[in-house]
């Protein structure tokens, strides 16, 4: 089940910047800024009332902001989804779209059809669409692939698309899980969806691993990437902004990961990261 904070922001900018990042790190995935303000999303099981209410940011003197909690009713944001998602275009060889849009014209390589649910993952938000553009110059022929967080598992069929063999998808919501088994199917990929967090992992080792989750939980969880992350693999890692970068950095040195190379889109990042 998500929940909806909508804030009431006079004026809109810079709050809803400041408002995005400082959600972003109490754990809201997704964002829609709106006409008067701001929309944030969040798990209810992740969501803390206490946190939210002491953010600095709702008493300013540059803005006035107010905000509102509701819980989301499955069949309310899947009628949200179904009505605002259009095809994304990922470069020249990549789209992601609906089950009920048409092929795209011209054709591109990777047509990645997903019906979201409850879960992240479109290629709508920055996040996404930045690692499915990194993924397009990668090489997954063979490769062994973890998607840590996978939502609709759109990261995972398209690593299934490239070649990846085998691809393990984890998400800690049921929902998520679900979705991801669908979408798998739907493309005609294989996968393993499991349900947990990174203890879900165990033993298991990876070339390349995903992680697009929040900066709060890649910086928990790199030392569990770190250990799965064959020598010569690739972790890549987003859903935090570029003045984040340096934070996870230096956790990754500290777990012996060396920064490779980041892509930036509207403040958002995708980094890779390799085995020192």
């Amino acid at each position: 089940m998500y929940l909806c904070c909508t804030l009431e922001l006079q004026p809109l900018q810079p709050a809803s910047e400041i408002f995005i990042a400082a959600l972003g790190e109490l754990g809201f995935e997704s964002f829609e800024e709106t006409e008067t303000g701001l929309k944030a999303y969040i798990r209810k099981a992740e969501f803390n009332p206490e946190a939210l209410e002491a953010l600095p940011y709702l008493q300013s003197d540059l803005w006035e902001a107010q905000y509102t909690m509701e819980e989301l009713p499955q069949e309310n944001w899947n009628a949200r989804w179904e009505s605002d998602y259009h095809p994304i275009r990922v470069g020249d060889a990549c789209v992601v779209r609906a089950p009920f849009h048409p092929e795209p014209d011209p054709p591109v390589a990777h047509v990645l059809v997903i019906a979201p649910k409850m879960s992240f993952g479109t290629g709508h938000h920055q996040t996404t669409w930045l690692m499915l553009n990194r993924m397009l110059d990668m090489d997954f022929d063979g490769r062994a692939v973890l998607d840590m967080g996978s939502g609709t598992g759109v990261l995972a069929i398209l690593a299934a698309r490239k070649g990846a063999r085998p691809v393990c998808a984890i998400d800690i919501d049921p929902w998520c899980f679900e979705n991801c088994e669908e979408n798998a199917a739907r493309n005609q990929v294989q996968l393993r969806a499991v349900l947990g967090d990174a203890a879900a992992i165990g033993e298991a080792r990876y070339d390349v691993i995903l992680a697009n989750i929040n900066k709060n939980i890649l910086l928990q969880d790199l030392p569990a990437y770190a250990r799965a992350l064959n020598p010569g693999g690739t972790l890549l890692l987003s859903g935090f902004y570029e003045a984040d970068l340096e934070d996870l950095k230096a956790a990754a040195a500290r777990v012996n990961l060396a920064y490779q190379d980041h892509q930036v889109r509207d403040q958002w990042v995708a980094a890779a990261f390799v085995p020192a």
